[in-house]
């Protein structure tokens, strides 16, 4: 398996291949990249910063571009279109990183989808890591909840200066409405329905499963400020999550 980025996720994830007797090239900022220069047709694992993609994407010969997998939370679907990328693979990860250089902590099961998906839910396979292969509504479903739990718990986290338990024990309600009002206008951009009811329960018991993590207002562009571009795209308020972004000072 070919990854590139050498950070927590990329780190850990050749680690434990290398562990497994896996061959993994992992491209570093410096090294790696002129060894991807092979004929097309076997899965690239990016496994940097969004931030860092479009570098990456310059840095790929053309003819591999196809293979990339992104590993990256948040909402990549613009980006990857104004790069010509949108039938590109894409995985949400369920593990856990603590810091760099630690060993992978399994957490429920990733999921992927796309050309390279089979392959890469086979490697996780044979990583001891569960993963499957997903449908691309499946995929979308998961993909707006991960980012709900993100956006909302990240704002919340930081105008209370409180875990991630304590926001679901002290202040339910308001997280529901919040909840509510993203999923409404992610649901219209996704063309999915989810559940509401279910998916509160869910990232509320997930919430309590680590209840002392304490998340913070990150990757604005890729999380909290997607929901803002659709909202003003569409011509609908988002109340409770404008007061909040204010009282974080964001």
């Amino acid at each position: 398996m070919e990854i590139i980025g050498a950070g927590r996720i990329g780190g850990a994830l050749a680690a434990r291949a290398r562990g497994r007797g896996e061959q993994v090239l992992l491209v570093t900022r410096t090294e790696g990249w002129d060894q991807l220069s092979r004929e097309p047709g076997a899965p690239i694992l990016v496994a940097t910063r969004n931030d860092d993609l479009a570098d990456v994407i310059e840095r790929v010969p053309a003819a591999r571009r196809g293979d990339l997998v992104f590993l990256q939370n948040g909402m990549l679907r613009p980006f990857l279109e104004e790069h010509g990328l949108q039938q590109a693979t894409r995985g949400i990860l369920f593990l856990a990183v603590p810091s760099r250089g630690a060993p992978i902590e399994p957490g429920g099961t990733s999921v992927f989808h796309g050309p390279h998906a089979g392959a890469v839910v086979g490697w996780f396979g044979a990583l001891d890591l569960p993963a499957q292969e997903v449908s691309s509504d499946a995929f979308k479903a998961v993909e707006l909840e991960k980012l709900l739990w993100n956006s909302v718990f990240g704002l919340m986290c930081q105008v209370y200066d409180i875990p991630v338990g304590r926001v679901v024990q002290e202040h339910g309600d308001e997280l529901a409405a919040l909840v509510a009002e993203l999923q409404a206008v992610g649901e219209r951009a996704l063309d999915i329905e989810l559940d509401a009811d279910a998916l509160l329960e869910r990232l509320n018991a997930y919430s309590l499963s680590i209840p002392d993590y304490q998340g913070a207002v990150k990757e604005w562009y890729w999380r909290n400020g997607w929901f803002v571009g659709l909202a003003e795209r569409y011509g609908t308020d988002l109340p409770r999550h404008s007061t909040l972004v204010g009282r974080a000072g964001v």
